[in-house]
């Protein structure tokens, strides 16, 4: 099966995710997209060569100049059609699927994602598979060797950071990059910044034996580095680098929805702006929180990057994100980025002399849960009545599946956009009630 969202496609390599199919959706893109040059990277899976090779020999064919960025992040190919000329992209990525999957992102002109019904007409397009003849002239692709150090460059000249401040602490900082897009990317940023580097998992082979999601779970290797090198913080991205978590100086990991409070902290100490974030259902209040001391505003979108982003267009906002550890700064480009969110969380440590857990512990504090249940054979509409039913007090938010809404905790219920499951997530002031509120719904199925 493939599974096609407003994440893009994805599906396992050579099965759903094969030549053919890799060949449909580059005459679609081709098709949606206006003339002119296109953007492209992937991950570091093996298999992300063949599909990549497969598009741009395609797309070549039908007349396409493509700039070939190589295995760098998916925000790093964002930055690359942001600051051209390129029309738009692609990225062969599953994010923090399995290796033995891969998939298809695809950008816009202006760097961000595929809207909702960009997605219906690509997915239209490429069920169509109607047939192009070859170019007059055809295309050509240039390799991109330099787009690592440019986003790098951008996020080091952030207005909102101060440089000279970073790079006087001489941070020590272990960098888990899953052996994935990141494992060059993130230690040549964190070196730009004046840390002294550990890498960990730093091999962009693909081989994601830690676990592809950066979870508390998957980052005991992690702590223990940290701890092994007396190192101020640590790092944890997933494959294709969009998504940071953080390990404190005694190793434990602060749960990755911290990653957006604490960049937001330092962000809102620096400049002392107010500043409408947005987020989306499924983030943890604490930032709401931190914003009200601030006279600043949160407001939520329904889940999913490019609803986020379109949020952020819509309100002219500068900074957001999502609770998965994707921080979002307008002024580098629409679309999370873990280089992004390294420096701000770096620029927060770098304000005081406090260690990262102390930093932590002063941020508004709740505990969140997720969890995820095979969809199979389970009637949505009636578990949707149910758990309504059951948590009748309170407020309901029906954007994106449903969410229950009290003073100090909610519990959101949604289809995932990546897999065939559905989410549950809770949040309460300490995790033992978050957990009952999963619980409650788990019991119903």
């Amino acid at each position: 099966m493939l599974i096609r969202s407003i994440s893009g496609v994805r599906g396992l390599t050579g099965s759903h995710l094969n030549p053919s199919v890799s060949k449909k959706y580059a005459k679609a893109l081709h098709s949606f997209l206006p003339d002119g040059v296109i953007m492209c990277g992937r991950d570091s899976r093996p298999s992300g060569e063949m599909i990549q090779s497969i598009m741009t020999n395609e797309l070549v064919r039908l007349g396409r100049t493509i700039i070939d960025c190589g295995i760098v992040p998916t925000p790093t190919v964002q930055f690359m059609v942001h600051n051209t000329e390129a029309v738009g992209g692609f990225i062969v990525t599953a994010s923090h699927n399995p290796i033995e999957w891969n998939g298809l992102k695809f950008l816009r002109p202006d760097s961000t994602f595929f809207h909702p019904e960009d997605c219906e007409k690509l997915f239209d397009l490429a069920d169509q598979n109607i047939d192009i003849d070859d170019s007059s002239e055809p295309g050509i692709v240039w390799p991109e060797q330099n787009a690592i150090q440019k986003h790098i460059i951008s996020c080091v000249s952030m207005s909102c950071i101060d440089l000279n401040r970073i790079q006087k602490r001489k941070f020590k900082i272990v960098i888990d990059s899953v052996n994935g897009a990141g494992s060059n990317a993130l230690p040549s940023l964190l070196e730009s910044l004046g840390c002294e580097v550990f890498e960990l998992y730093c091999e962009p082979d693909g081989n994601f034996s830690r676990g592809t999601e950066p979870l508390p779970e998957n980052l005991k290797d992690l702590g223990e580095k940290v701890l092994e090198y007396g190192a101020d913080a640590g790092f944890a991205i997933d494959p294709d680098a969009d998504r940071l978590a953080i390990v404190n100086e005694m190793g434990e990991p602060l749960g990755e929805e911290y990653t957006l409070v604490i960049a937001a902290d330092g962000y809102l100490k620096d400049t002392g702006r107010k500043e409408k974030f947005v987020i989306n259902l499924s983030t943890s209040q604490a930032l709401e929180k931190l914003a009200e001391l601030y006279n600043s505003s949160v407001t939520r979108s329904a889940v999913g990057e490019i609803n986020v982003v379109n949020k952020m267009i819509e309100l002219n906002s500068e900074l957001g994100g999502e609770g998965n550890g994707g921080v979002i700064l307008r002024e580098c480009h629409l679309g999370r980025d873990s280089m992004v969110g390294a420096t701000m969380v770096l620029n927060r440590m770098s304000i005081s002399d406090s260690p990262i857990s102390e930093i932590h512990s002063s941020l508004p504090r709740f505990e969140i849960v997720k969890d995820k249940i095979d969809i199979e054979g389970i009637d949505i509409e009636n578990v949707i009545e149910s758990v309504s039913s059951l948590f009748d007090d309170a407020a309901i938010d029906g954007i994106d599946g449903i969410k229950f809404t009290w003073e100090d905790r909610w519990v959101h219920l949604r289809k995932s956009n990546t897999e065939p499951i559905m989410r549950i997530y809770a949040e309460a002031p300490d995790q033992d009630q978050a957990l009952k509120l999963v619980n409650q719904i788990k019991n119903i199925l």
